[in-house]
C-alpha cells in the first residue's frame, strides 16, 4: 500500500465542523479528486454553531460527496451526542461515535482512526466494528464515572 502524502492532508484548527466540511466541498478541484476520502471530524462540541453554512447545507453537501464521489464521513464527538449531532449534518449513526477528550482518550481515537484508514484504503469499505475499541473505551469509563 503506498504511503499517504502529506498534501493529501488538510488542517482546520479550531473551526466549526460544518465550515470545515463547506470549505473542503467547495475547494475541492473535480481535476484533484483522490480514489478514496475518509473525513474525519473530532469535535468537544465547543464550535458547532457556523453561521455561514447551515446544517441543511452541510448535509447536502455530504451527501453529494458520499453519492457521487464514495467519500466515507466518520464523527467523533466529545462531551456531546455524537450521533445525534452527526445525524444533523448527514452522517449516518454507524459513521458516529462518543469518546472521551482526555489524553488516553485522544491517543485511542488516533489510534483507532490510524486502524481504520489504513483498512479503508486496503478494502472497498470501512470495517463495520471500525468504532468498537472506542465505544468500549467509552462505555468503561462512564461506569467508573457513575
Amino acid at each position: 500500500m503506498p504511503k499517504i502524502a502529506q498534501k493529501s492532508f488538510t488542517k482546520y484548527n479550531r473551526i466549526e465542523p460544518a465550515k470545515t466540511i463547506g470549505s473542503v466541498q467547495k475547494n475541492s478541484d473535480d481535476s484533484y479528486r483522490a480514489e478514496k476520502v475518509m473525513f474525519v471530524i473530532i469535535t468537544d462540541g465547543q464550535e458547532n454553531a457556523s453561521r455561514e453554512y447551515m446544517s441543511a447545507k452541510v448535509r447536502n453537501m455530504i451527501e453529494r460527496q458520499k453519492t457521487r464521489y464514495g467519500w466515507e464521513f466518520i464523527f467523533l464527538g466529545a462531551n456531546i451526542d455524537a450521533v445525534e449531532t452527526a445525524g444533523r449534518f448527514g452522517i449516518a449513526p454507524d459513521r458516529a461515535q462518543k469518546c472521551h477528550a482526555d489524553s488516553a482518550g485522544v491517543e485511542l481515537n488516533f489510534r483507532v482512526m490510524s486502524e481504520a484508514v489504513a483498512g479503508f484504503r486496503s478494502s472497498e469499505m470501512l470495517s463495520a466494528d471500525w468504532s468498537r475499541d472506542i465505544q468500549a473505551d467509552y462505555k468503561t469509563l462512564g461506569k467508573k464515572m457513575n
